[in-house]
């Protein structure tokens, strides 16, 4: 077998650098071939790979989850690990412990991936300021924050104001905070699907979600369905796709046909 076979083997398959003879795996073009997105295809690399530093910023720059079969000195390099990160954020778990506490490091890697924020640092998920910036990044990070920052007003409405959909891991006795509901709504209308059923009625609320998203009708309580107004606002959007979750009474109403029939054209 020579380089060009091996290279067509792992191109179809980076798994099977496994079975190459040993000198493919010291290999550097035939190894980033193999890894191509899959970064766990680094544990079958010749050692001397795993500790080169080079290699290994090539490496975590085509998956961010190399990073876990880097050698330990290079998970606490700065560059490599950034380059990990804004690849894939939730390679912040493999990451040396003395950069976990690395705000900026944090915030980028949850900027990425919400789920990030499983890995920062525990004193890092106690850090109120850290949170609020996190919040400010990445609103869906709310469901992996600890709960008392679910209760608190200022970083839930952080959260809203960029993920409206984060209202779903909100504080119940949050969903009920007008101010919180509106600003998820601007940001995502679907977010009405997780606001109290109390505010499913609440006009103020509904018109602000399907003004965002028309198809946002469909989680608003029946008695708005038959509302005019509402539904007009709701099928200026996704092409007049919202008319059916409309009141069937409204479905030949002459002034939402003029709507629809105009996107047509």
């Amino acid at each position: 077998m020579n380089k060009k076979e091996a290279l067509k083997i792992v191109q179809k398959d980076g798994t099977k650098l496994k079975k190459l003879p040993s000198h493919f795996k010291k290999d550097k073009k035939i190894n980033l071939e193999a890894i191509n997105g899959d970064g766990s295809v680094l544990q079958f690399a010749d050692e001397s790979l795993k500790i080169d530093r080079k290699f290994i910023l090539n490496a975590v720059k085509q998956s961010g989850y190399a990073l876990e079969y880097a050698d330990e000195s290079l998970r606490k390099d700065k560059e490599i690990v950034l380059a990990a990160i804004k690849r894939n954020g939730n390679a912040l778990e493999y990451v040396d412990e003395s950069l976990k506490k690395n705000k900026e490091i944090s915030i980028i890697a949850v900027k990425q991936n919400s789920s990030a924020l499983d890995h920062v640092d525990e004193s890092l998920k106690k850090d109120r300021k850290f949170i609020l910036k996190v919040m400010k990044q990445n609103g869906y990070a709310l469901q992996f924050a600890h709960e008392s920052f679910r209760k608190d007003k200022e970083i839930v409405l952080a959260a809203m104001k960029h993920s409206g959909e984060a209202l779903e891991n909100v504080d119940e006795s949050l969903r009920k905070d007008k101010e919180v509901i509106l600003a998820a709504m601007k940001q995502n209308g679907n977010a009405l699907k997780y606001t109290n059923d109390s505010l499913k009625k609440n006009k103020e609320i509904v018109f602000a979600a399907v003004k965002q998203n028309g198809v946002a009708l469909q989680f608003a309580d029946e008695s708005l369905k038959k509302d005019k107004k509402i539904v007009l606002e709701s099928v200026k959007t996704m092409d007049g796709f919202a008319i059916a979750f409309a009141h069937k009474s409204l479905w030949k109403d002459p002034d939402i046909l003029a709507i629809l029939n105009k996107k047509k054209k």
